[in-house]
């Protein structure tokens, strides 16, 4: 169920808690979801989910609903690049070789994707079993290092080296790496109670 044109008024809170004189109101279309039962026997309660597009088909409203179900799955794969495969580890310190660094980390994910047919589902004890075809990232992972050794490896051995001298104990570094700004670090009040309180 959707009703259009509805107009949300802005509460003052999050970006707009600093937001002097009258709000604006954003056109949009509220979407009414309601499923027939939950698990556990519990009374299913309707959600209110909101879309700043105006005029939607009935194809717009299910692709909004579908998406919105398939937020876990998103946050999931976040949790995974930064936890497990490290997307947020290195401490990078230009914008480019950050960008370099999410390409390779999003190359790892896919590779895993694309080996779980090959990979054996070496899965905890309280993990159900899954098909080959159906298991996540993460179990791929756990075999992974039973596929690496029948992989072709494109690159040639590494040669031996030894590191350089580096700077001399107790020198100071001449040449300091560039910093960028990360943007705006003030923290904002949490709440409309706790900004009035602050306010002169």
């Amino acid at each position: 169920m959707a009703w259009d044109r509805i107009h949300p008024r802005l509460t003052t809170r999050s970006a707009w808690i600093d937001h002097e004189g009258e709000l604006p109101l954003l056109e949009g279309t509220l979407l009414r979801l309601q499923v027939d039962r939950l698990p556990g026997g519990q009374d299913p309660l309707p959600i209110w989910l909101w879309s700043s597009k105006t005029v939607m088909t009935s194809e717009d409203v299910d692709l909004r609903w579908q998406a919105f179900l398939r937020r876990f799955d998103l946050e999931h794969t976040f949790r995974m690049l930064k936890q497990t495969l490290g997307w947020t580890r290195p401490k990078l310190r230009i914008p480019e070789a950050a960008d370099r660094w999410t390409w390779l980390v999003i190359a790892a994910h896919t590779q895993l994707r694309l080996t779980r047919e090959a990979a054996a589902d070496l899965r905890h004890p309280w993990e159900k079993p899954a098909e080959p075809a159906r298991l996540t990232p993460a179990r791929v992972r756990r075999g992974f290092r039973n596929l690496r050794s029948h992989l072709v490896c494109p690159a040639r051995a590494p040669k031996p080296s030894t590191p350089g001298p580096g700077r001399p104990l107790g020198s100071k570094n001449r040449r300091p790496a560039t910093r960028y700004d990360v943007g705006k670090t003030v923290k904002r009040p949490e709440s409309i109670t706790e900004r009035n309180r602050l306010r002169p």
